[in-house]
């Protein structure tokens, strides 16, 4: 009966003991897997080139995947910074020019760094002479030179804006601040002066920098955050008016500084109505991502 037997009672065994089964056809294949192999593989090194073709290809993968692995363990805000950098042109190449000229102030004559500052300064007597040179030349430089807080906070503010906003625009805001700003403060001093309230040595001082254009740009992109960052942001201002006044107070400065804050919180419709984007008061945790790098801005011109 153990040769012959009933098919019956063997698939019934079969089916009240599959591992038996299996393991039974597992050896019958077994034992006809060499003979099969034998008469489908060829003699010689044949046999061994799959196995060695699957080791290269192993060999490949691994480097494959130890390349992948170097390159996603770059942190990403690096990977992100080139593309930053291209989608704020302006504010990259006013920076750059910050720092050239803050180098040449550094490293230049003395004598012919302040002949070129006095001549870029935007008092009463040089703007009565050549108004829009004196306005442009004067926001070409930074007051400390290339050790100025302003090289630092100037990228980050405007570089915040500009991206929300567009360069033309950004480079509107910053010369709506810096021209009105410098307008409103210096023509009360001629007007003074004519009067005679003023002497005529006030038609002549050193008046330049970038800071009345910065203090609009931060305080228009206040008006883009939530209303938390916004008021921590024109709090943050404040202060460092407050503090720079402490080291080096000038009353027409002081005024200049007020008057671009407020030329800032105006251009809030403006820069609202044309932004690429704004976060909403749902998402303040990605709002804080995406806007704490602007929530300081300082300077005293």
């Amino acid at each position: 009966m153990a040769d012959g037997g009933d098919p019956s009672g063997q698939e019934a065994a079969a089916a009240a003991h599959p591992c038996v089964g299996t393991a039974g056809r597992r050896r019958a294949a077994g034992r006809t897997g060499p003979a099969a192999a034998g008469a489908s593989t060829p003699q010689g090194s044949a046999a061994g080139e799959p196995r060695e073709r699957l080791t290269a290809a192993g060999a490949g993968h691994g480097r494959l995947t130890a390349a992948t692995a170097v390159g996603l363990s770059k942190p990403p805000r690096l990977n992100r910074l080139p593309r930053t950098l291209i989608r704020v042109p302006f504010t990259l190449g006013y920076t750059l020019v910050l720092l050239g000229t803050g180098l040449y102030a550094r490293l230049g004559d003395p004598g012919t760094v302040h002949d070129l500052l006095a001549d870029s300064s935007t008092d009463v007597s040089h703007l009565s002479q050549r108004p829009l040179l004196t306005l442009l030349v004067s926001a070409l430089w930074a007051v400390g030179g290339v050790t100025s807080p302003y090289l630092v906070v100037f990228p980050l503010v405007l570089g915040a804006l500009e991206r929300r906003i567009g360069g033309v625009r950004t480079a509107g805001v910053f010369l709506l601040g810096h021209v009105l700003a410098t307008l409103l403060t210096e023509l009360p001093v001629a007007a003074s002066v004519a009067v005679g309230h003023l002497p005529d040595s006030s038609l002549r001082r050193l008046d330049y920098g970038v800071s009345y254009g910065l203090i609009a740009c931060a305080a228009a992109l206040a008006g883009l955050l939530v209303p938390r960052l916004r008021w921590a942001l024109l709090g943050g201002i404040g202060l460092a008016l407050a503090a720079g006044s402490l080291v080096d107070f000038d009353p027409l400065t002081e005024w200049g500084h007020g008057l671009a804050l407020l030329i800032g919180v105006v251009c809030w419709p403006y820069v609202r109505r044309n932004t690429r984007w704004r976060p909403s008061s749902e998402d303040s945790a990605a709002a804080e991502d995406g806007f704490a790098h602007s929530e300081r801005a300082s300077g005293n011109t």
